[in-house]
C-alpha cells in the first residue's frame, strides 16, 4: 500500500450515469444531494461544470472534472443555462435517457459520464481536505487516454453488466485523474504526496503504510532506507514537514478513528491493530493527537 492507496481503500464508484444531451442547446443537468466526491467527463462534446460556489469550468472532450462536497452542482451547455433536469444523488444509475426526462437522448450532441464516490471516515477525509471544490485534468495527461478509451467503448456498447464495468472503470479513472492532478503545478500537492517521489523518503512512507502497527523507530526506518538516523530525520522532516514518528503516530490515529467507526471494533482491538500493546497507552496517544478519547468516537456495538 501507499498513501493514495490507503486513502482510497474501499472507495468505489456508485451510480455511474451516462447520457447524451440534445444535439442543440440549451441543456442543463442539476445534480442534487451528490456524493462527497463526484467525477464528470465528456466522452465527446463540451460542457460546463458549475459548482455551488466558485468559478464554472469548461469540460472539453476527454477532460476529467472532480467536484468535492455534497452541495448541488450543474453540468450544462453554458454556465448561464437554467437547470432543466434534476439528477438525485446516486438514484439515476445507468443511461439517464432510459429513466425518462428529455434532456438526454440517443441522437447527436455530446456524451456525459459521471460517477459518485461515497467517501467516508477519517482517511478519505484527508484526501478531500487537499482538493479544491472543482478541479479539471485536461485531456492528454499521462494515463488518462487508455482509461477514457475503455469508458467510451463501454458507454457505446450494450454488453451485459455494462453498469458494473462502467463503475469499475470510473474507479480507475478517479485514481489516474488524482495522480495527474497532483503532478500539476496548480495542484499545490500536499507534502506527503510530494515526498512519495523521493527515492528514500518515499520508500519509508510506503513501509509505514504497509505495516502501520510495526514498532517503527527513527533508527529502524533510517536503516531500512540506507541512511544515518540524523540524516533521515532531517530529510523526512524537510520533505513531509513533520518528524517521522509524529507522522507514524498521526497516521495510526487516523486508521484507528476509522476502525472505531465500526460498531464491532472495541478500543482494545483498535489499539492492537495500530500497534499498541494496551488500550491505556493507545487512549493517551489518541487523545493527545485527536483531542478526544477513543471512546468518544467509537460507535456503540
Amino acid at each position: 500500500m501507499d498513501v493514495i492507496g490507503d486513502l482510497l481503500d474501499g472507495v468505489r464508484a456508485r451510480g455511474g450515469v451516462f447520457c447524451r444531451p440534445p444535439a442543440s442547446p440549451p441543456w442543463s443537468l442539476r445534480f442534487v444531494a451528490p456524493a462527497p466526491l463526484s467525477l464528470a467527463t465528456m466522452v465527446h462534446g463540451e460542457a460546463w461544470v458549475v459548482p455551488a460556489t466558485g468559478e464554472a469550468r469548461l469540460l472539453r472532450p476527454g477532460d476529467v472534472a472532480l467536484v468535492r462536497g455534497e452541495r448541488a452542482f450543474v453540468v450544462a451547455d453554458s454556465p448561464g443555462t437554467p437547470p432543466q433536469t434534476v439528477v438525485y444523488g446516486e438514484e439515476h444509475a445507468g443511461e439517464f435517457g432510459e429513466l425518462g426526462g428529455d434532456a438526454c437522448v440517443r441522437a447527436g450532441g455530446g456524451c456525459l459520464v459521471t460517477g459518485a464516490y461515497r467517501l467516508g471516515g477519517d482517511l478519505s477525509g484527508r484526501l478531500l481536505a487537499v482538493l479544491p471544490e472543482v478541479l479539471v485534468v485536461p485531456d492528454g495527461e499521462v494515463g488518462l487516454g487508455p482509461a477514457l478509451e475503455l469508458v467510451r467503448a463501454e458507454v457505446t456498447g450494450s454488453a451485459p453488466g455494462r453498469q458494473v464495468v462502467l463503475d469499475r472503470l470510473l474507479d480507475v479513472l478517479l485514481v489516474v485523474a488524482l495522480r495527474a492532478w497532483f503532478a500539476r503545478d496548480e495542484a499545490d500537492a500536499p507534502r506527503w504526496y510530494v515526498a512519495l517521489s523521493d527515492p528514500l523518503i518515499g520508500r519509508a512512507l510506503r513501509m509505514i503504510h504497509a505495516a502501520p502497527a510495526a514498532g517503527w523507530t527513527v533508527a529502524a526506518l533510517a536503516e531500512a532506507v540506507g541512511m544515518s538516523r540524523a540524516a533521515f530525520a532531517r530529510r523526512f522532516t524537510a520533505l513531509v514537514e513533520q518528524p517521522p514518528l509524529a507522522y507514524v503516530t498521526e497516521w495510526r490515529m487516523a486508521l484507528a478513528a476509522d476502525l472505531l467507526a465500526r460498531p464491532e471494533t472495541t478500543v482494545a482491538a483498535a489499539a492492537r491493530q495500530v500497534g499498541y500493546a494496551d488500550a491505556f497507552g493507545f487512549s493517551a496517544a489518541f487523545k493527545r493527537v485527536r483531542g478526544v478519547s477513543p471512546s468518544t468516537v467509537r460507535l456503540p456495538g
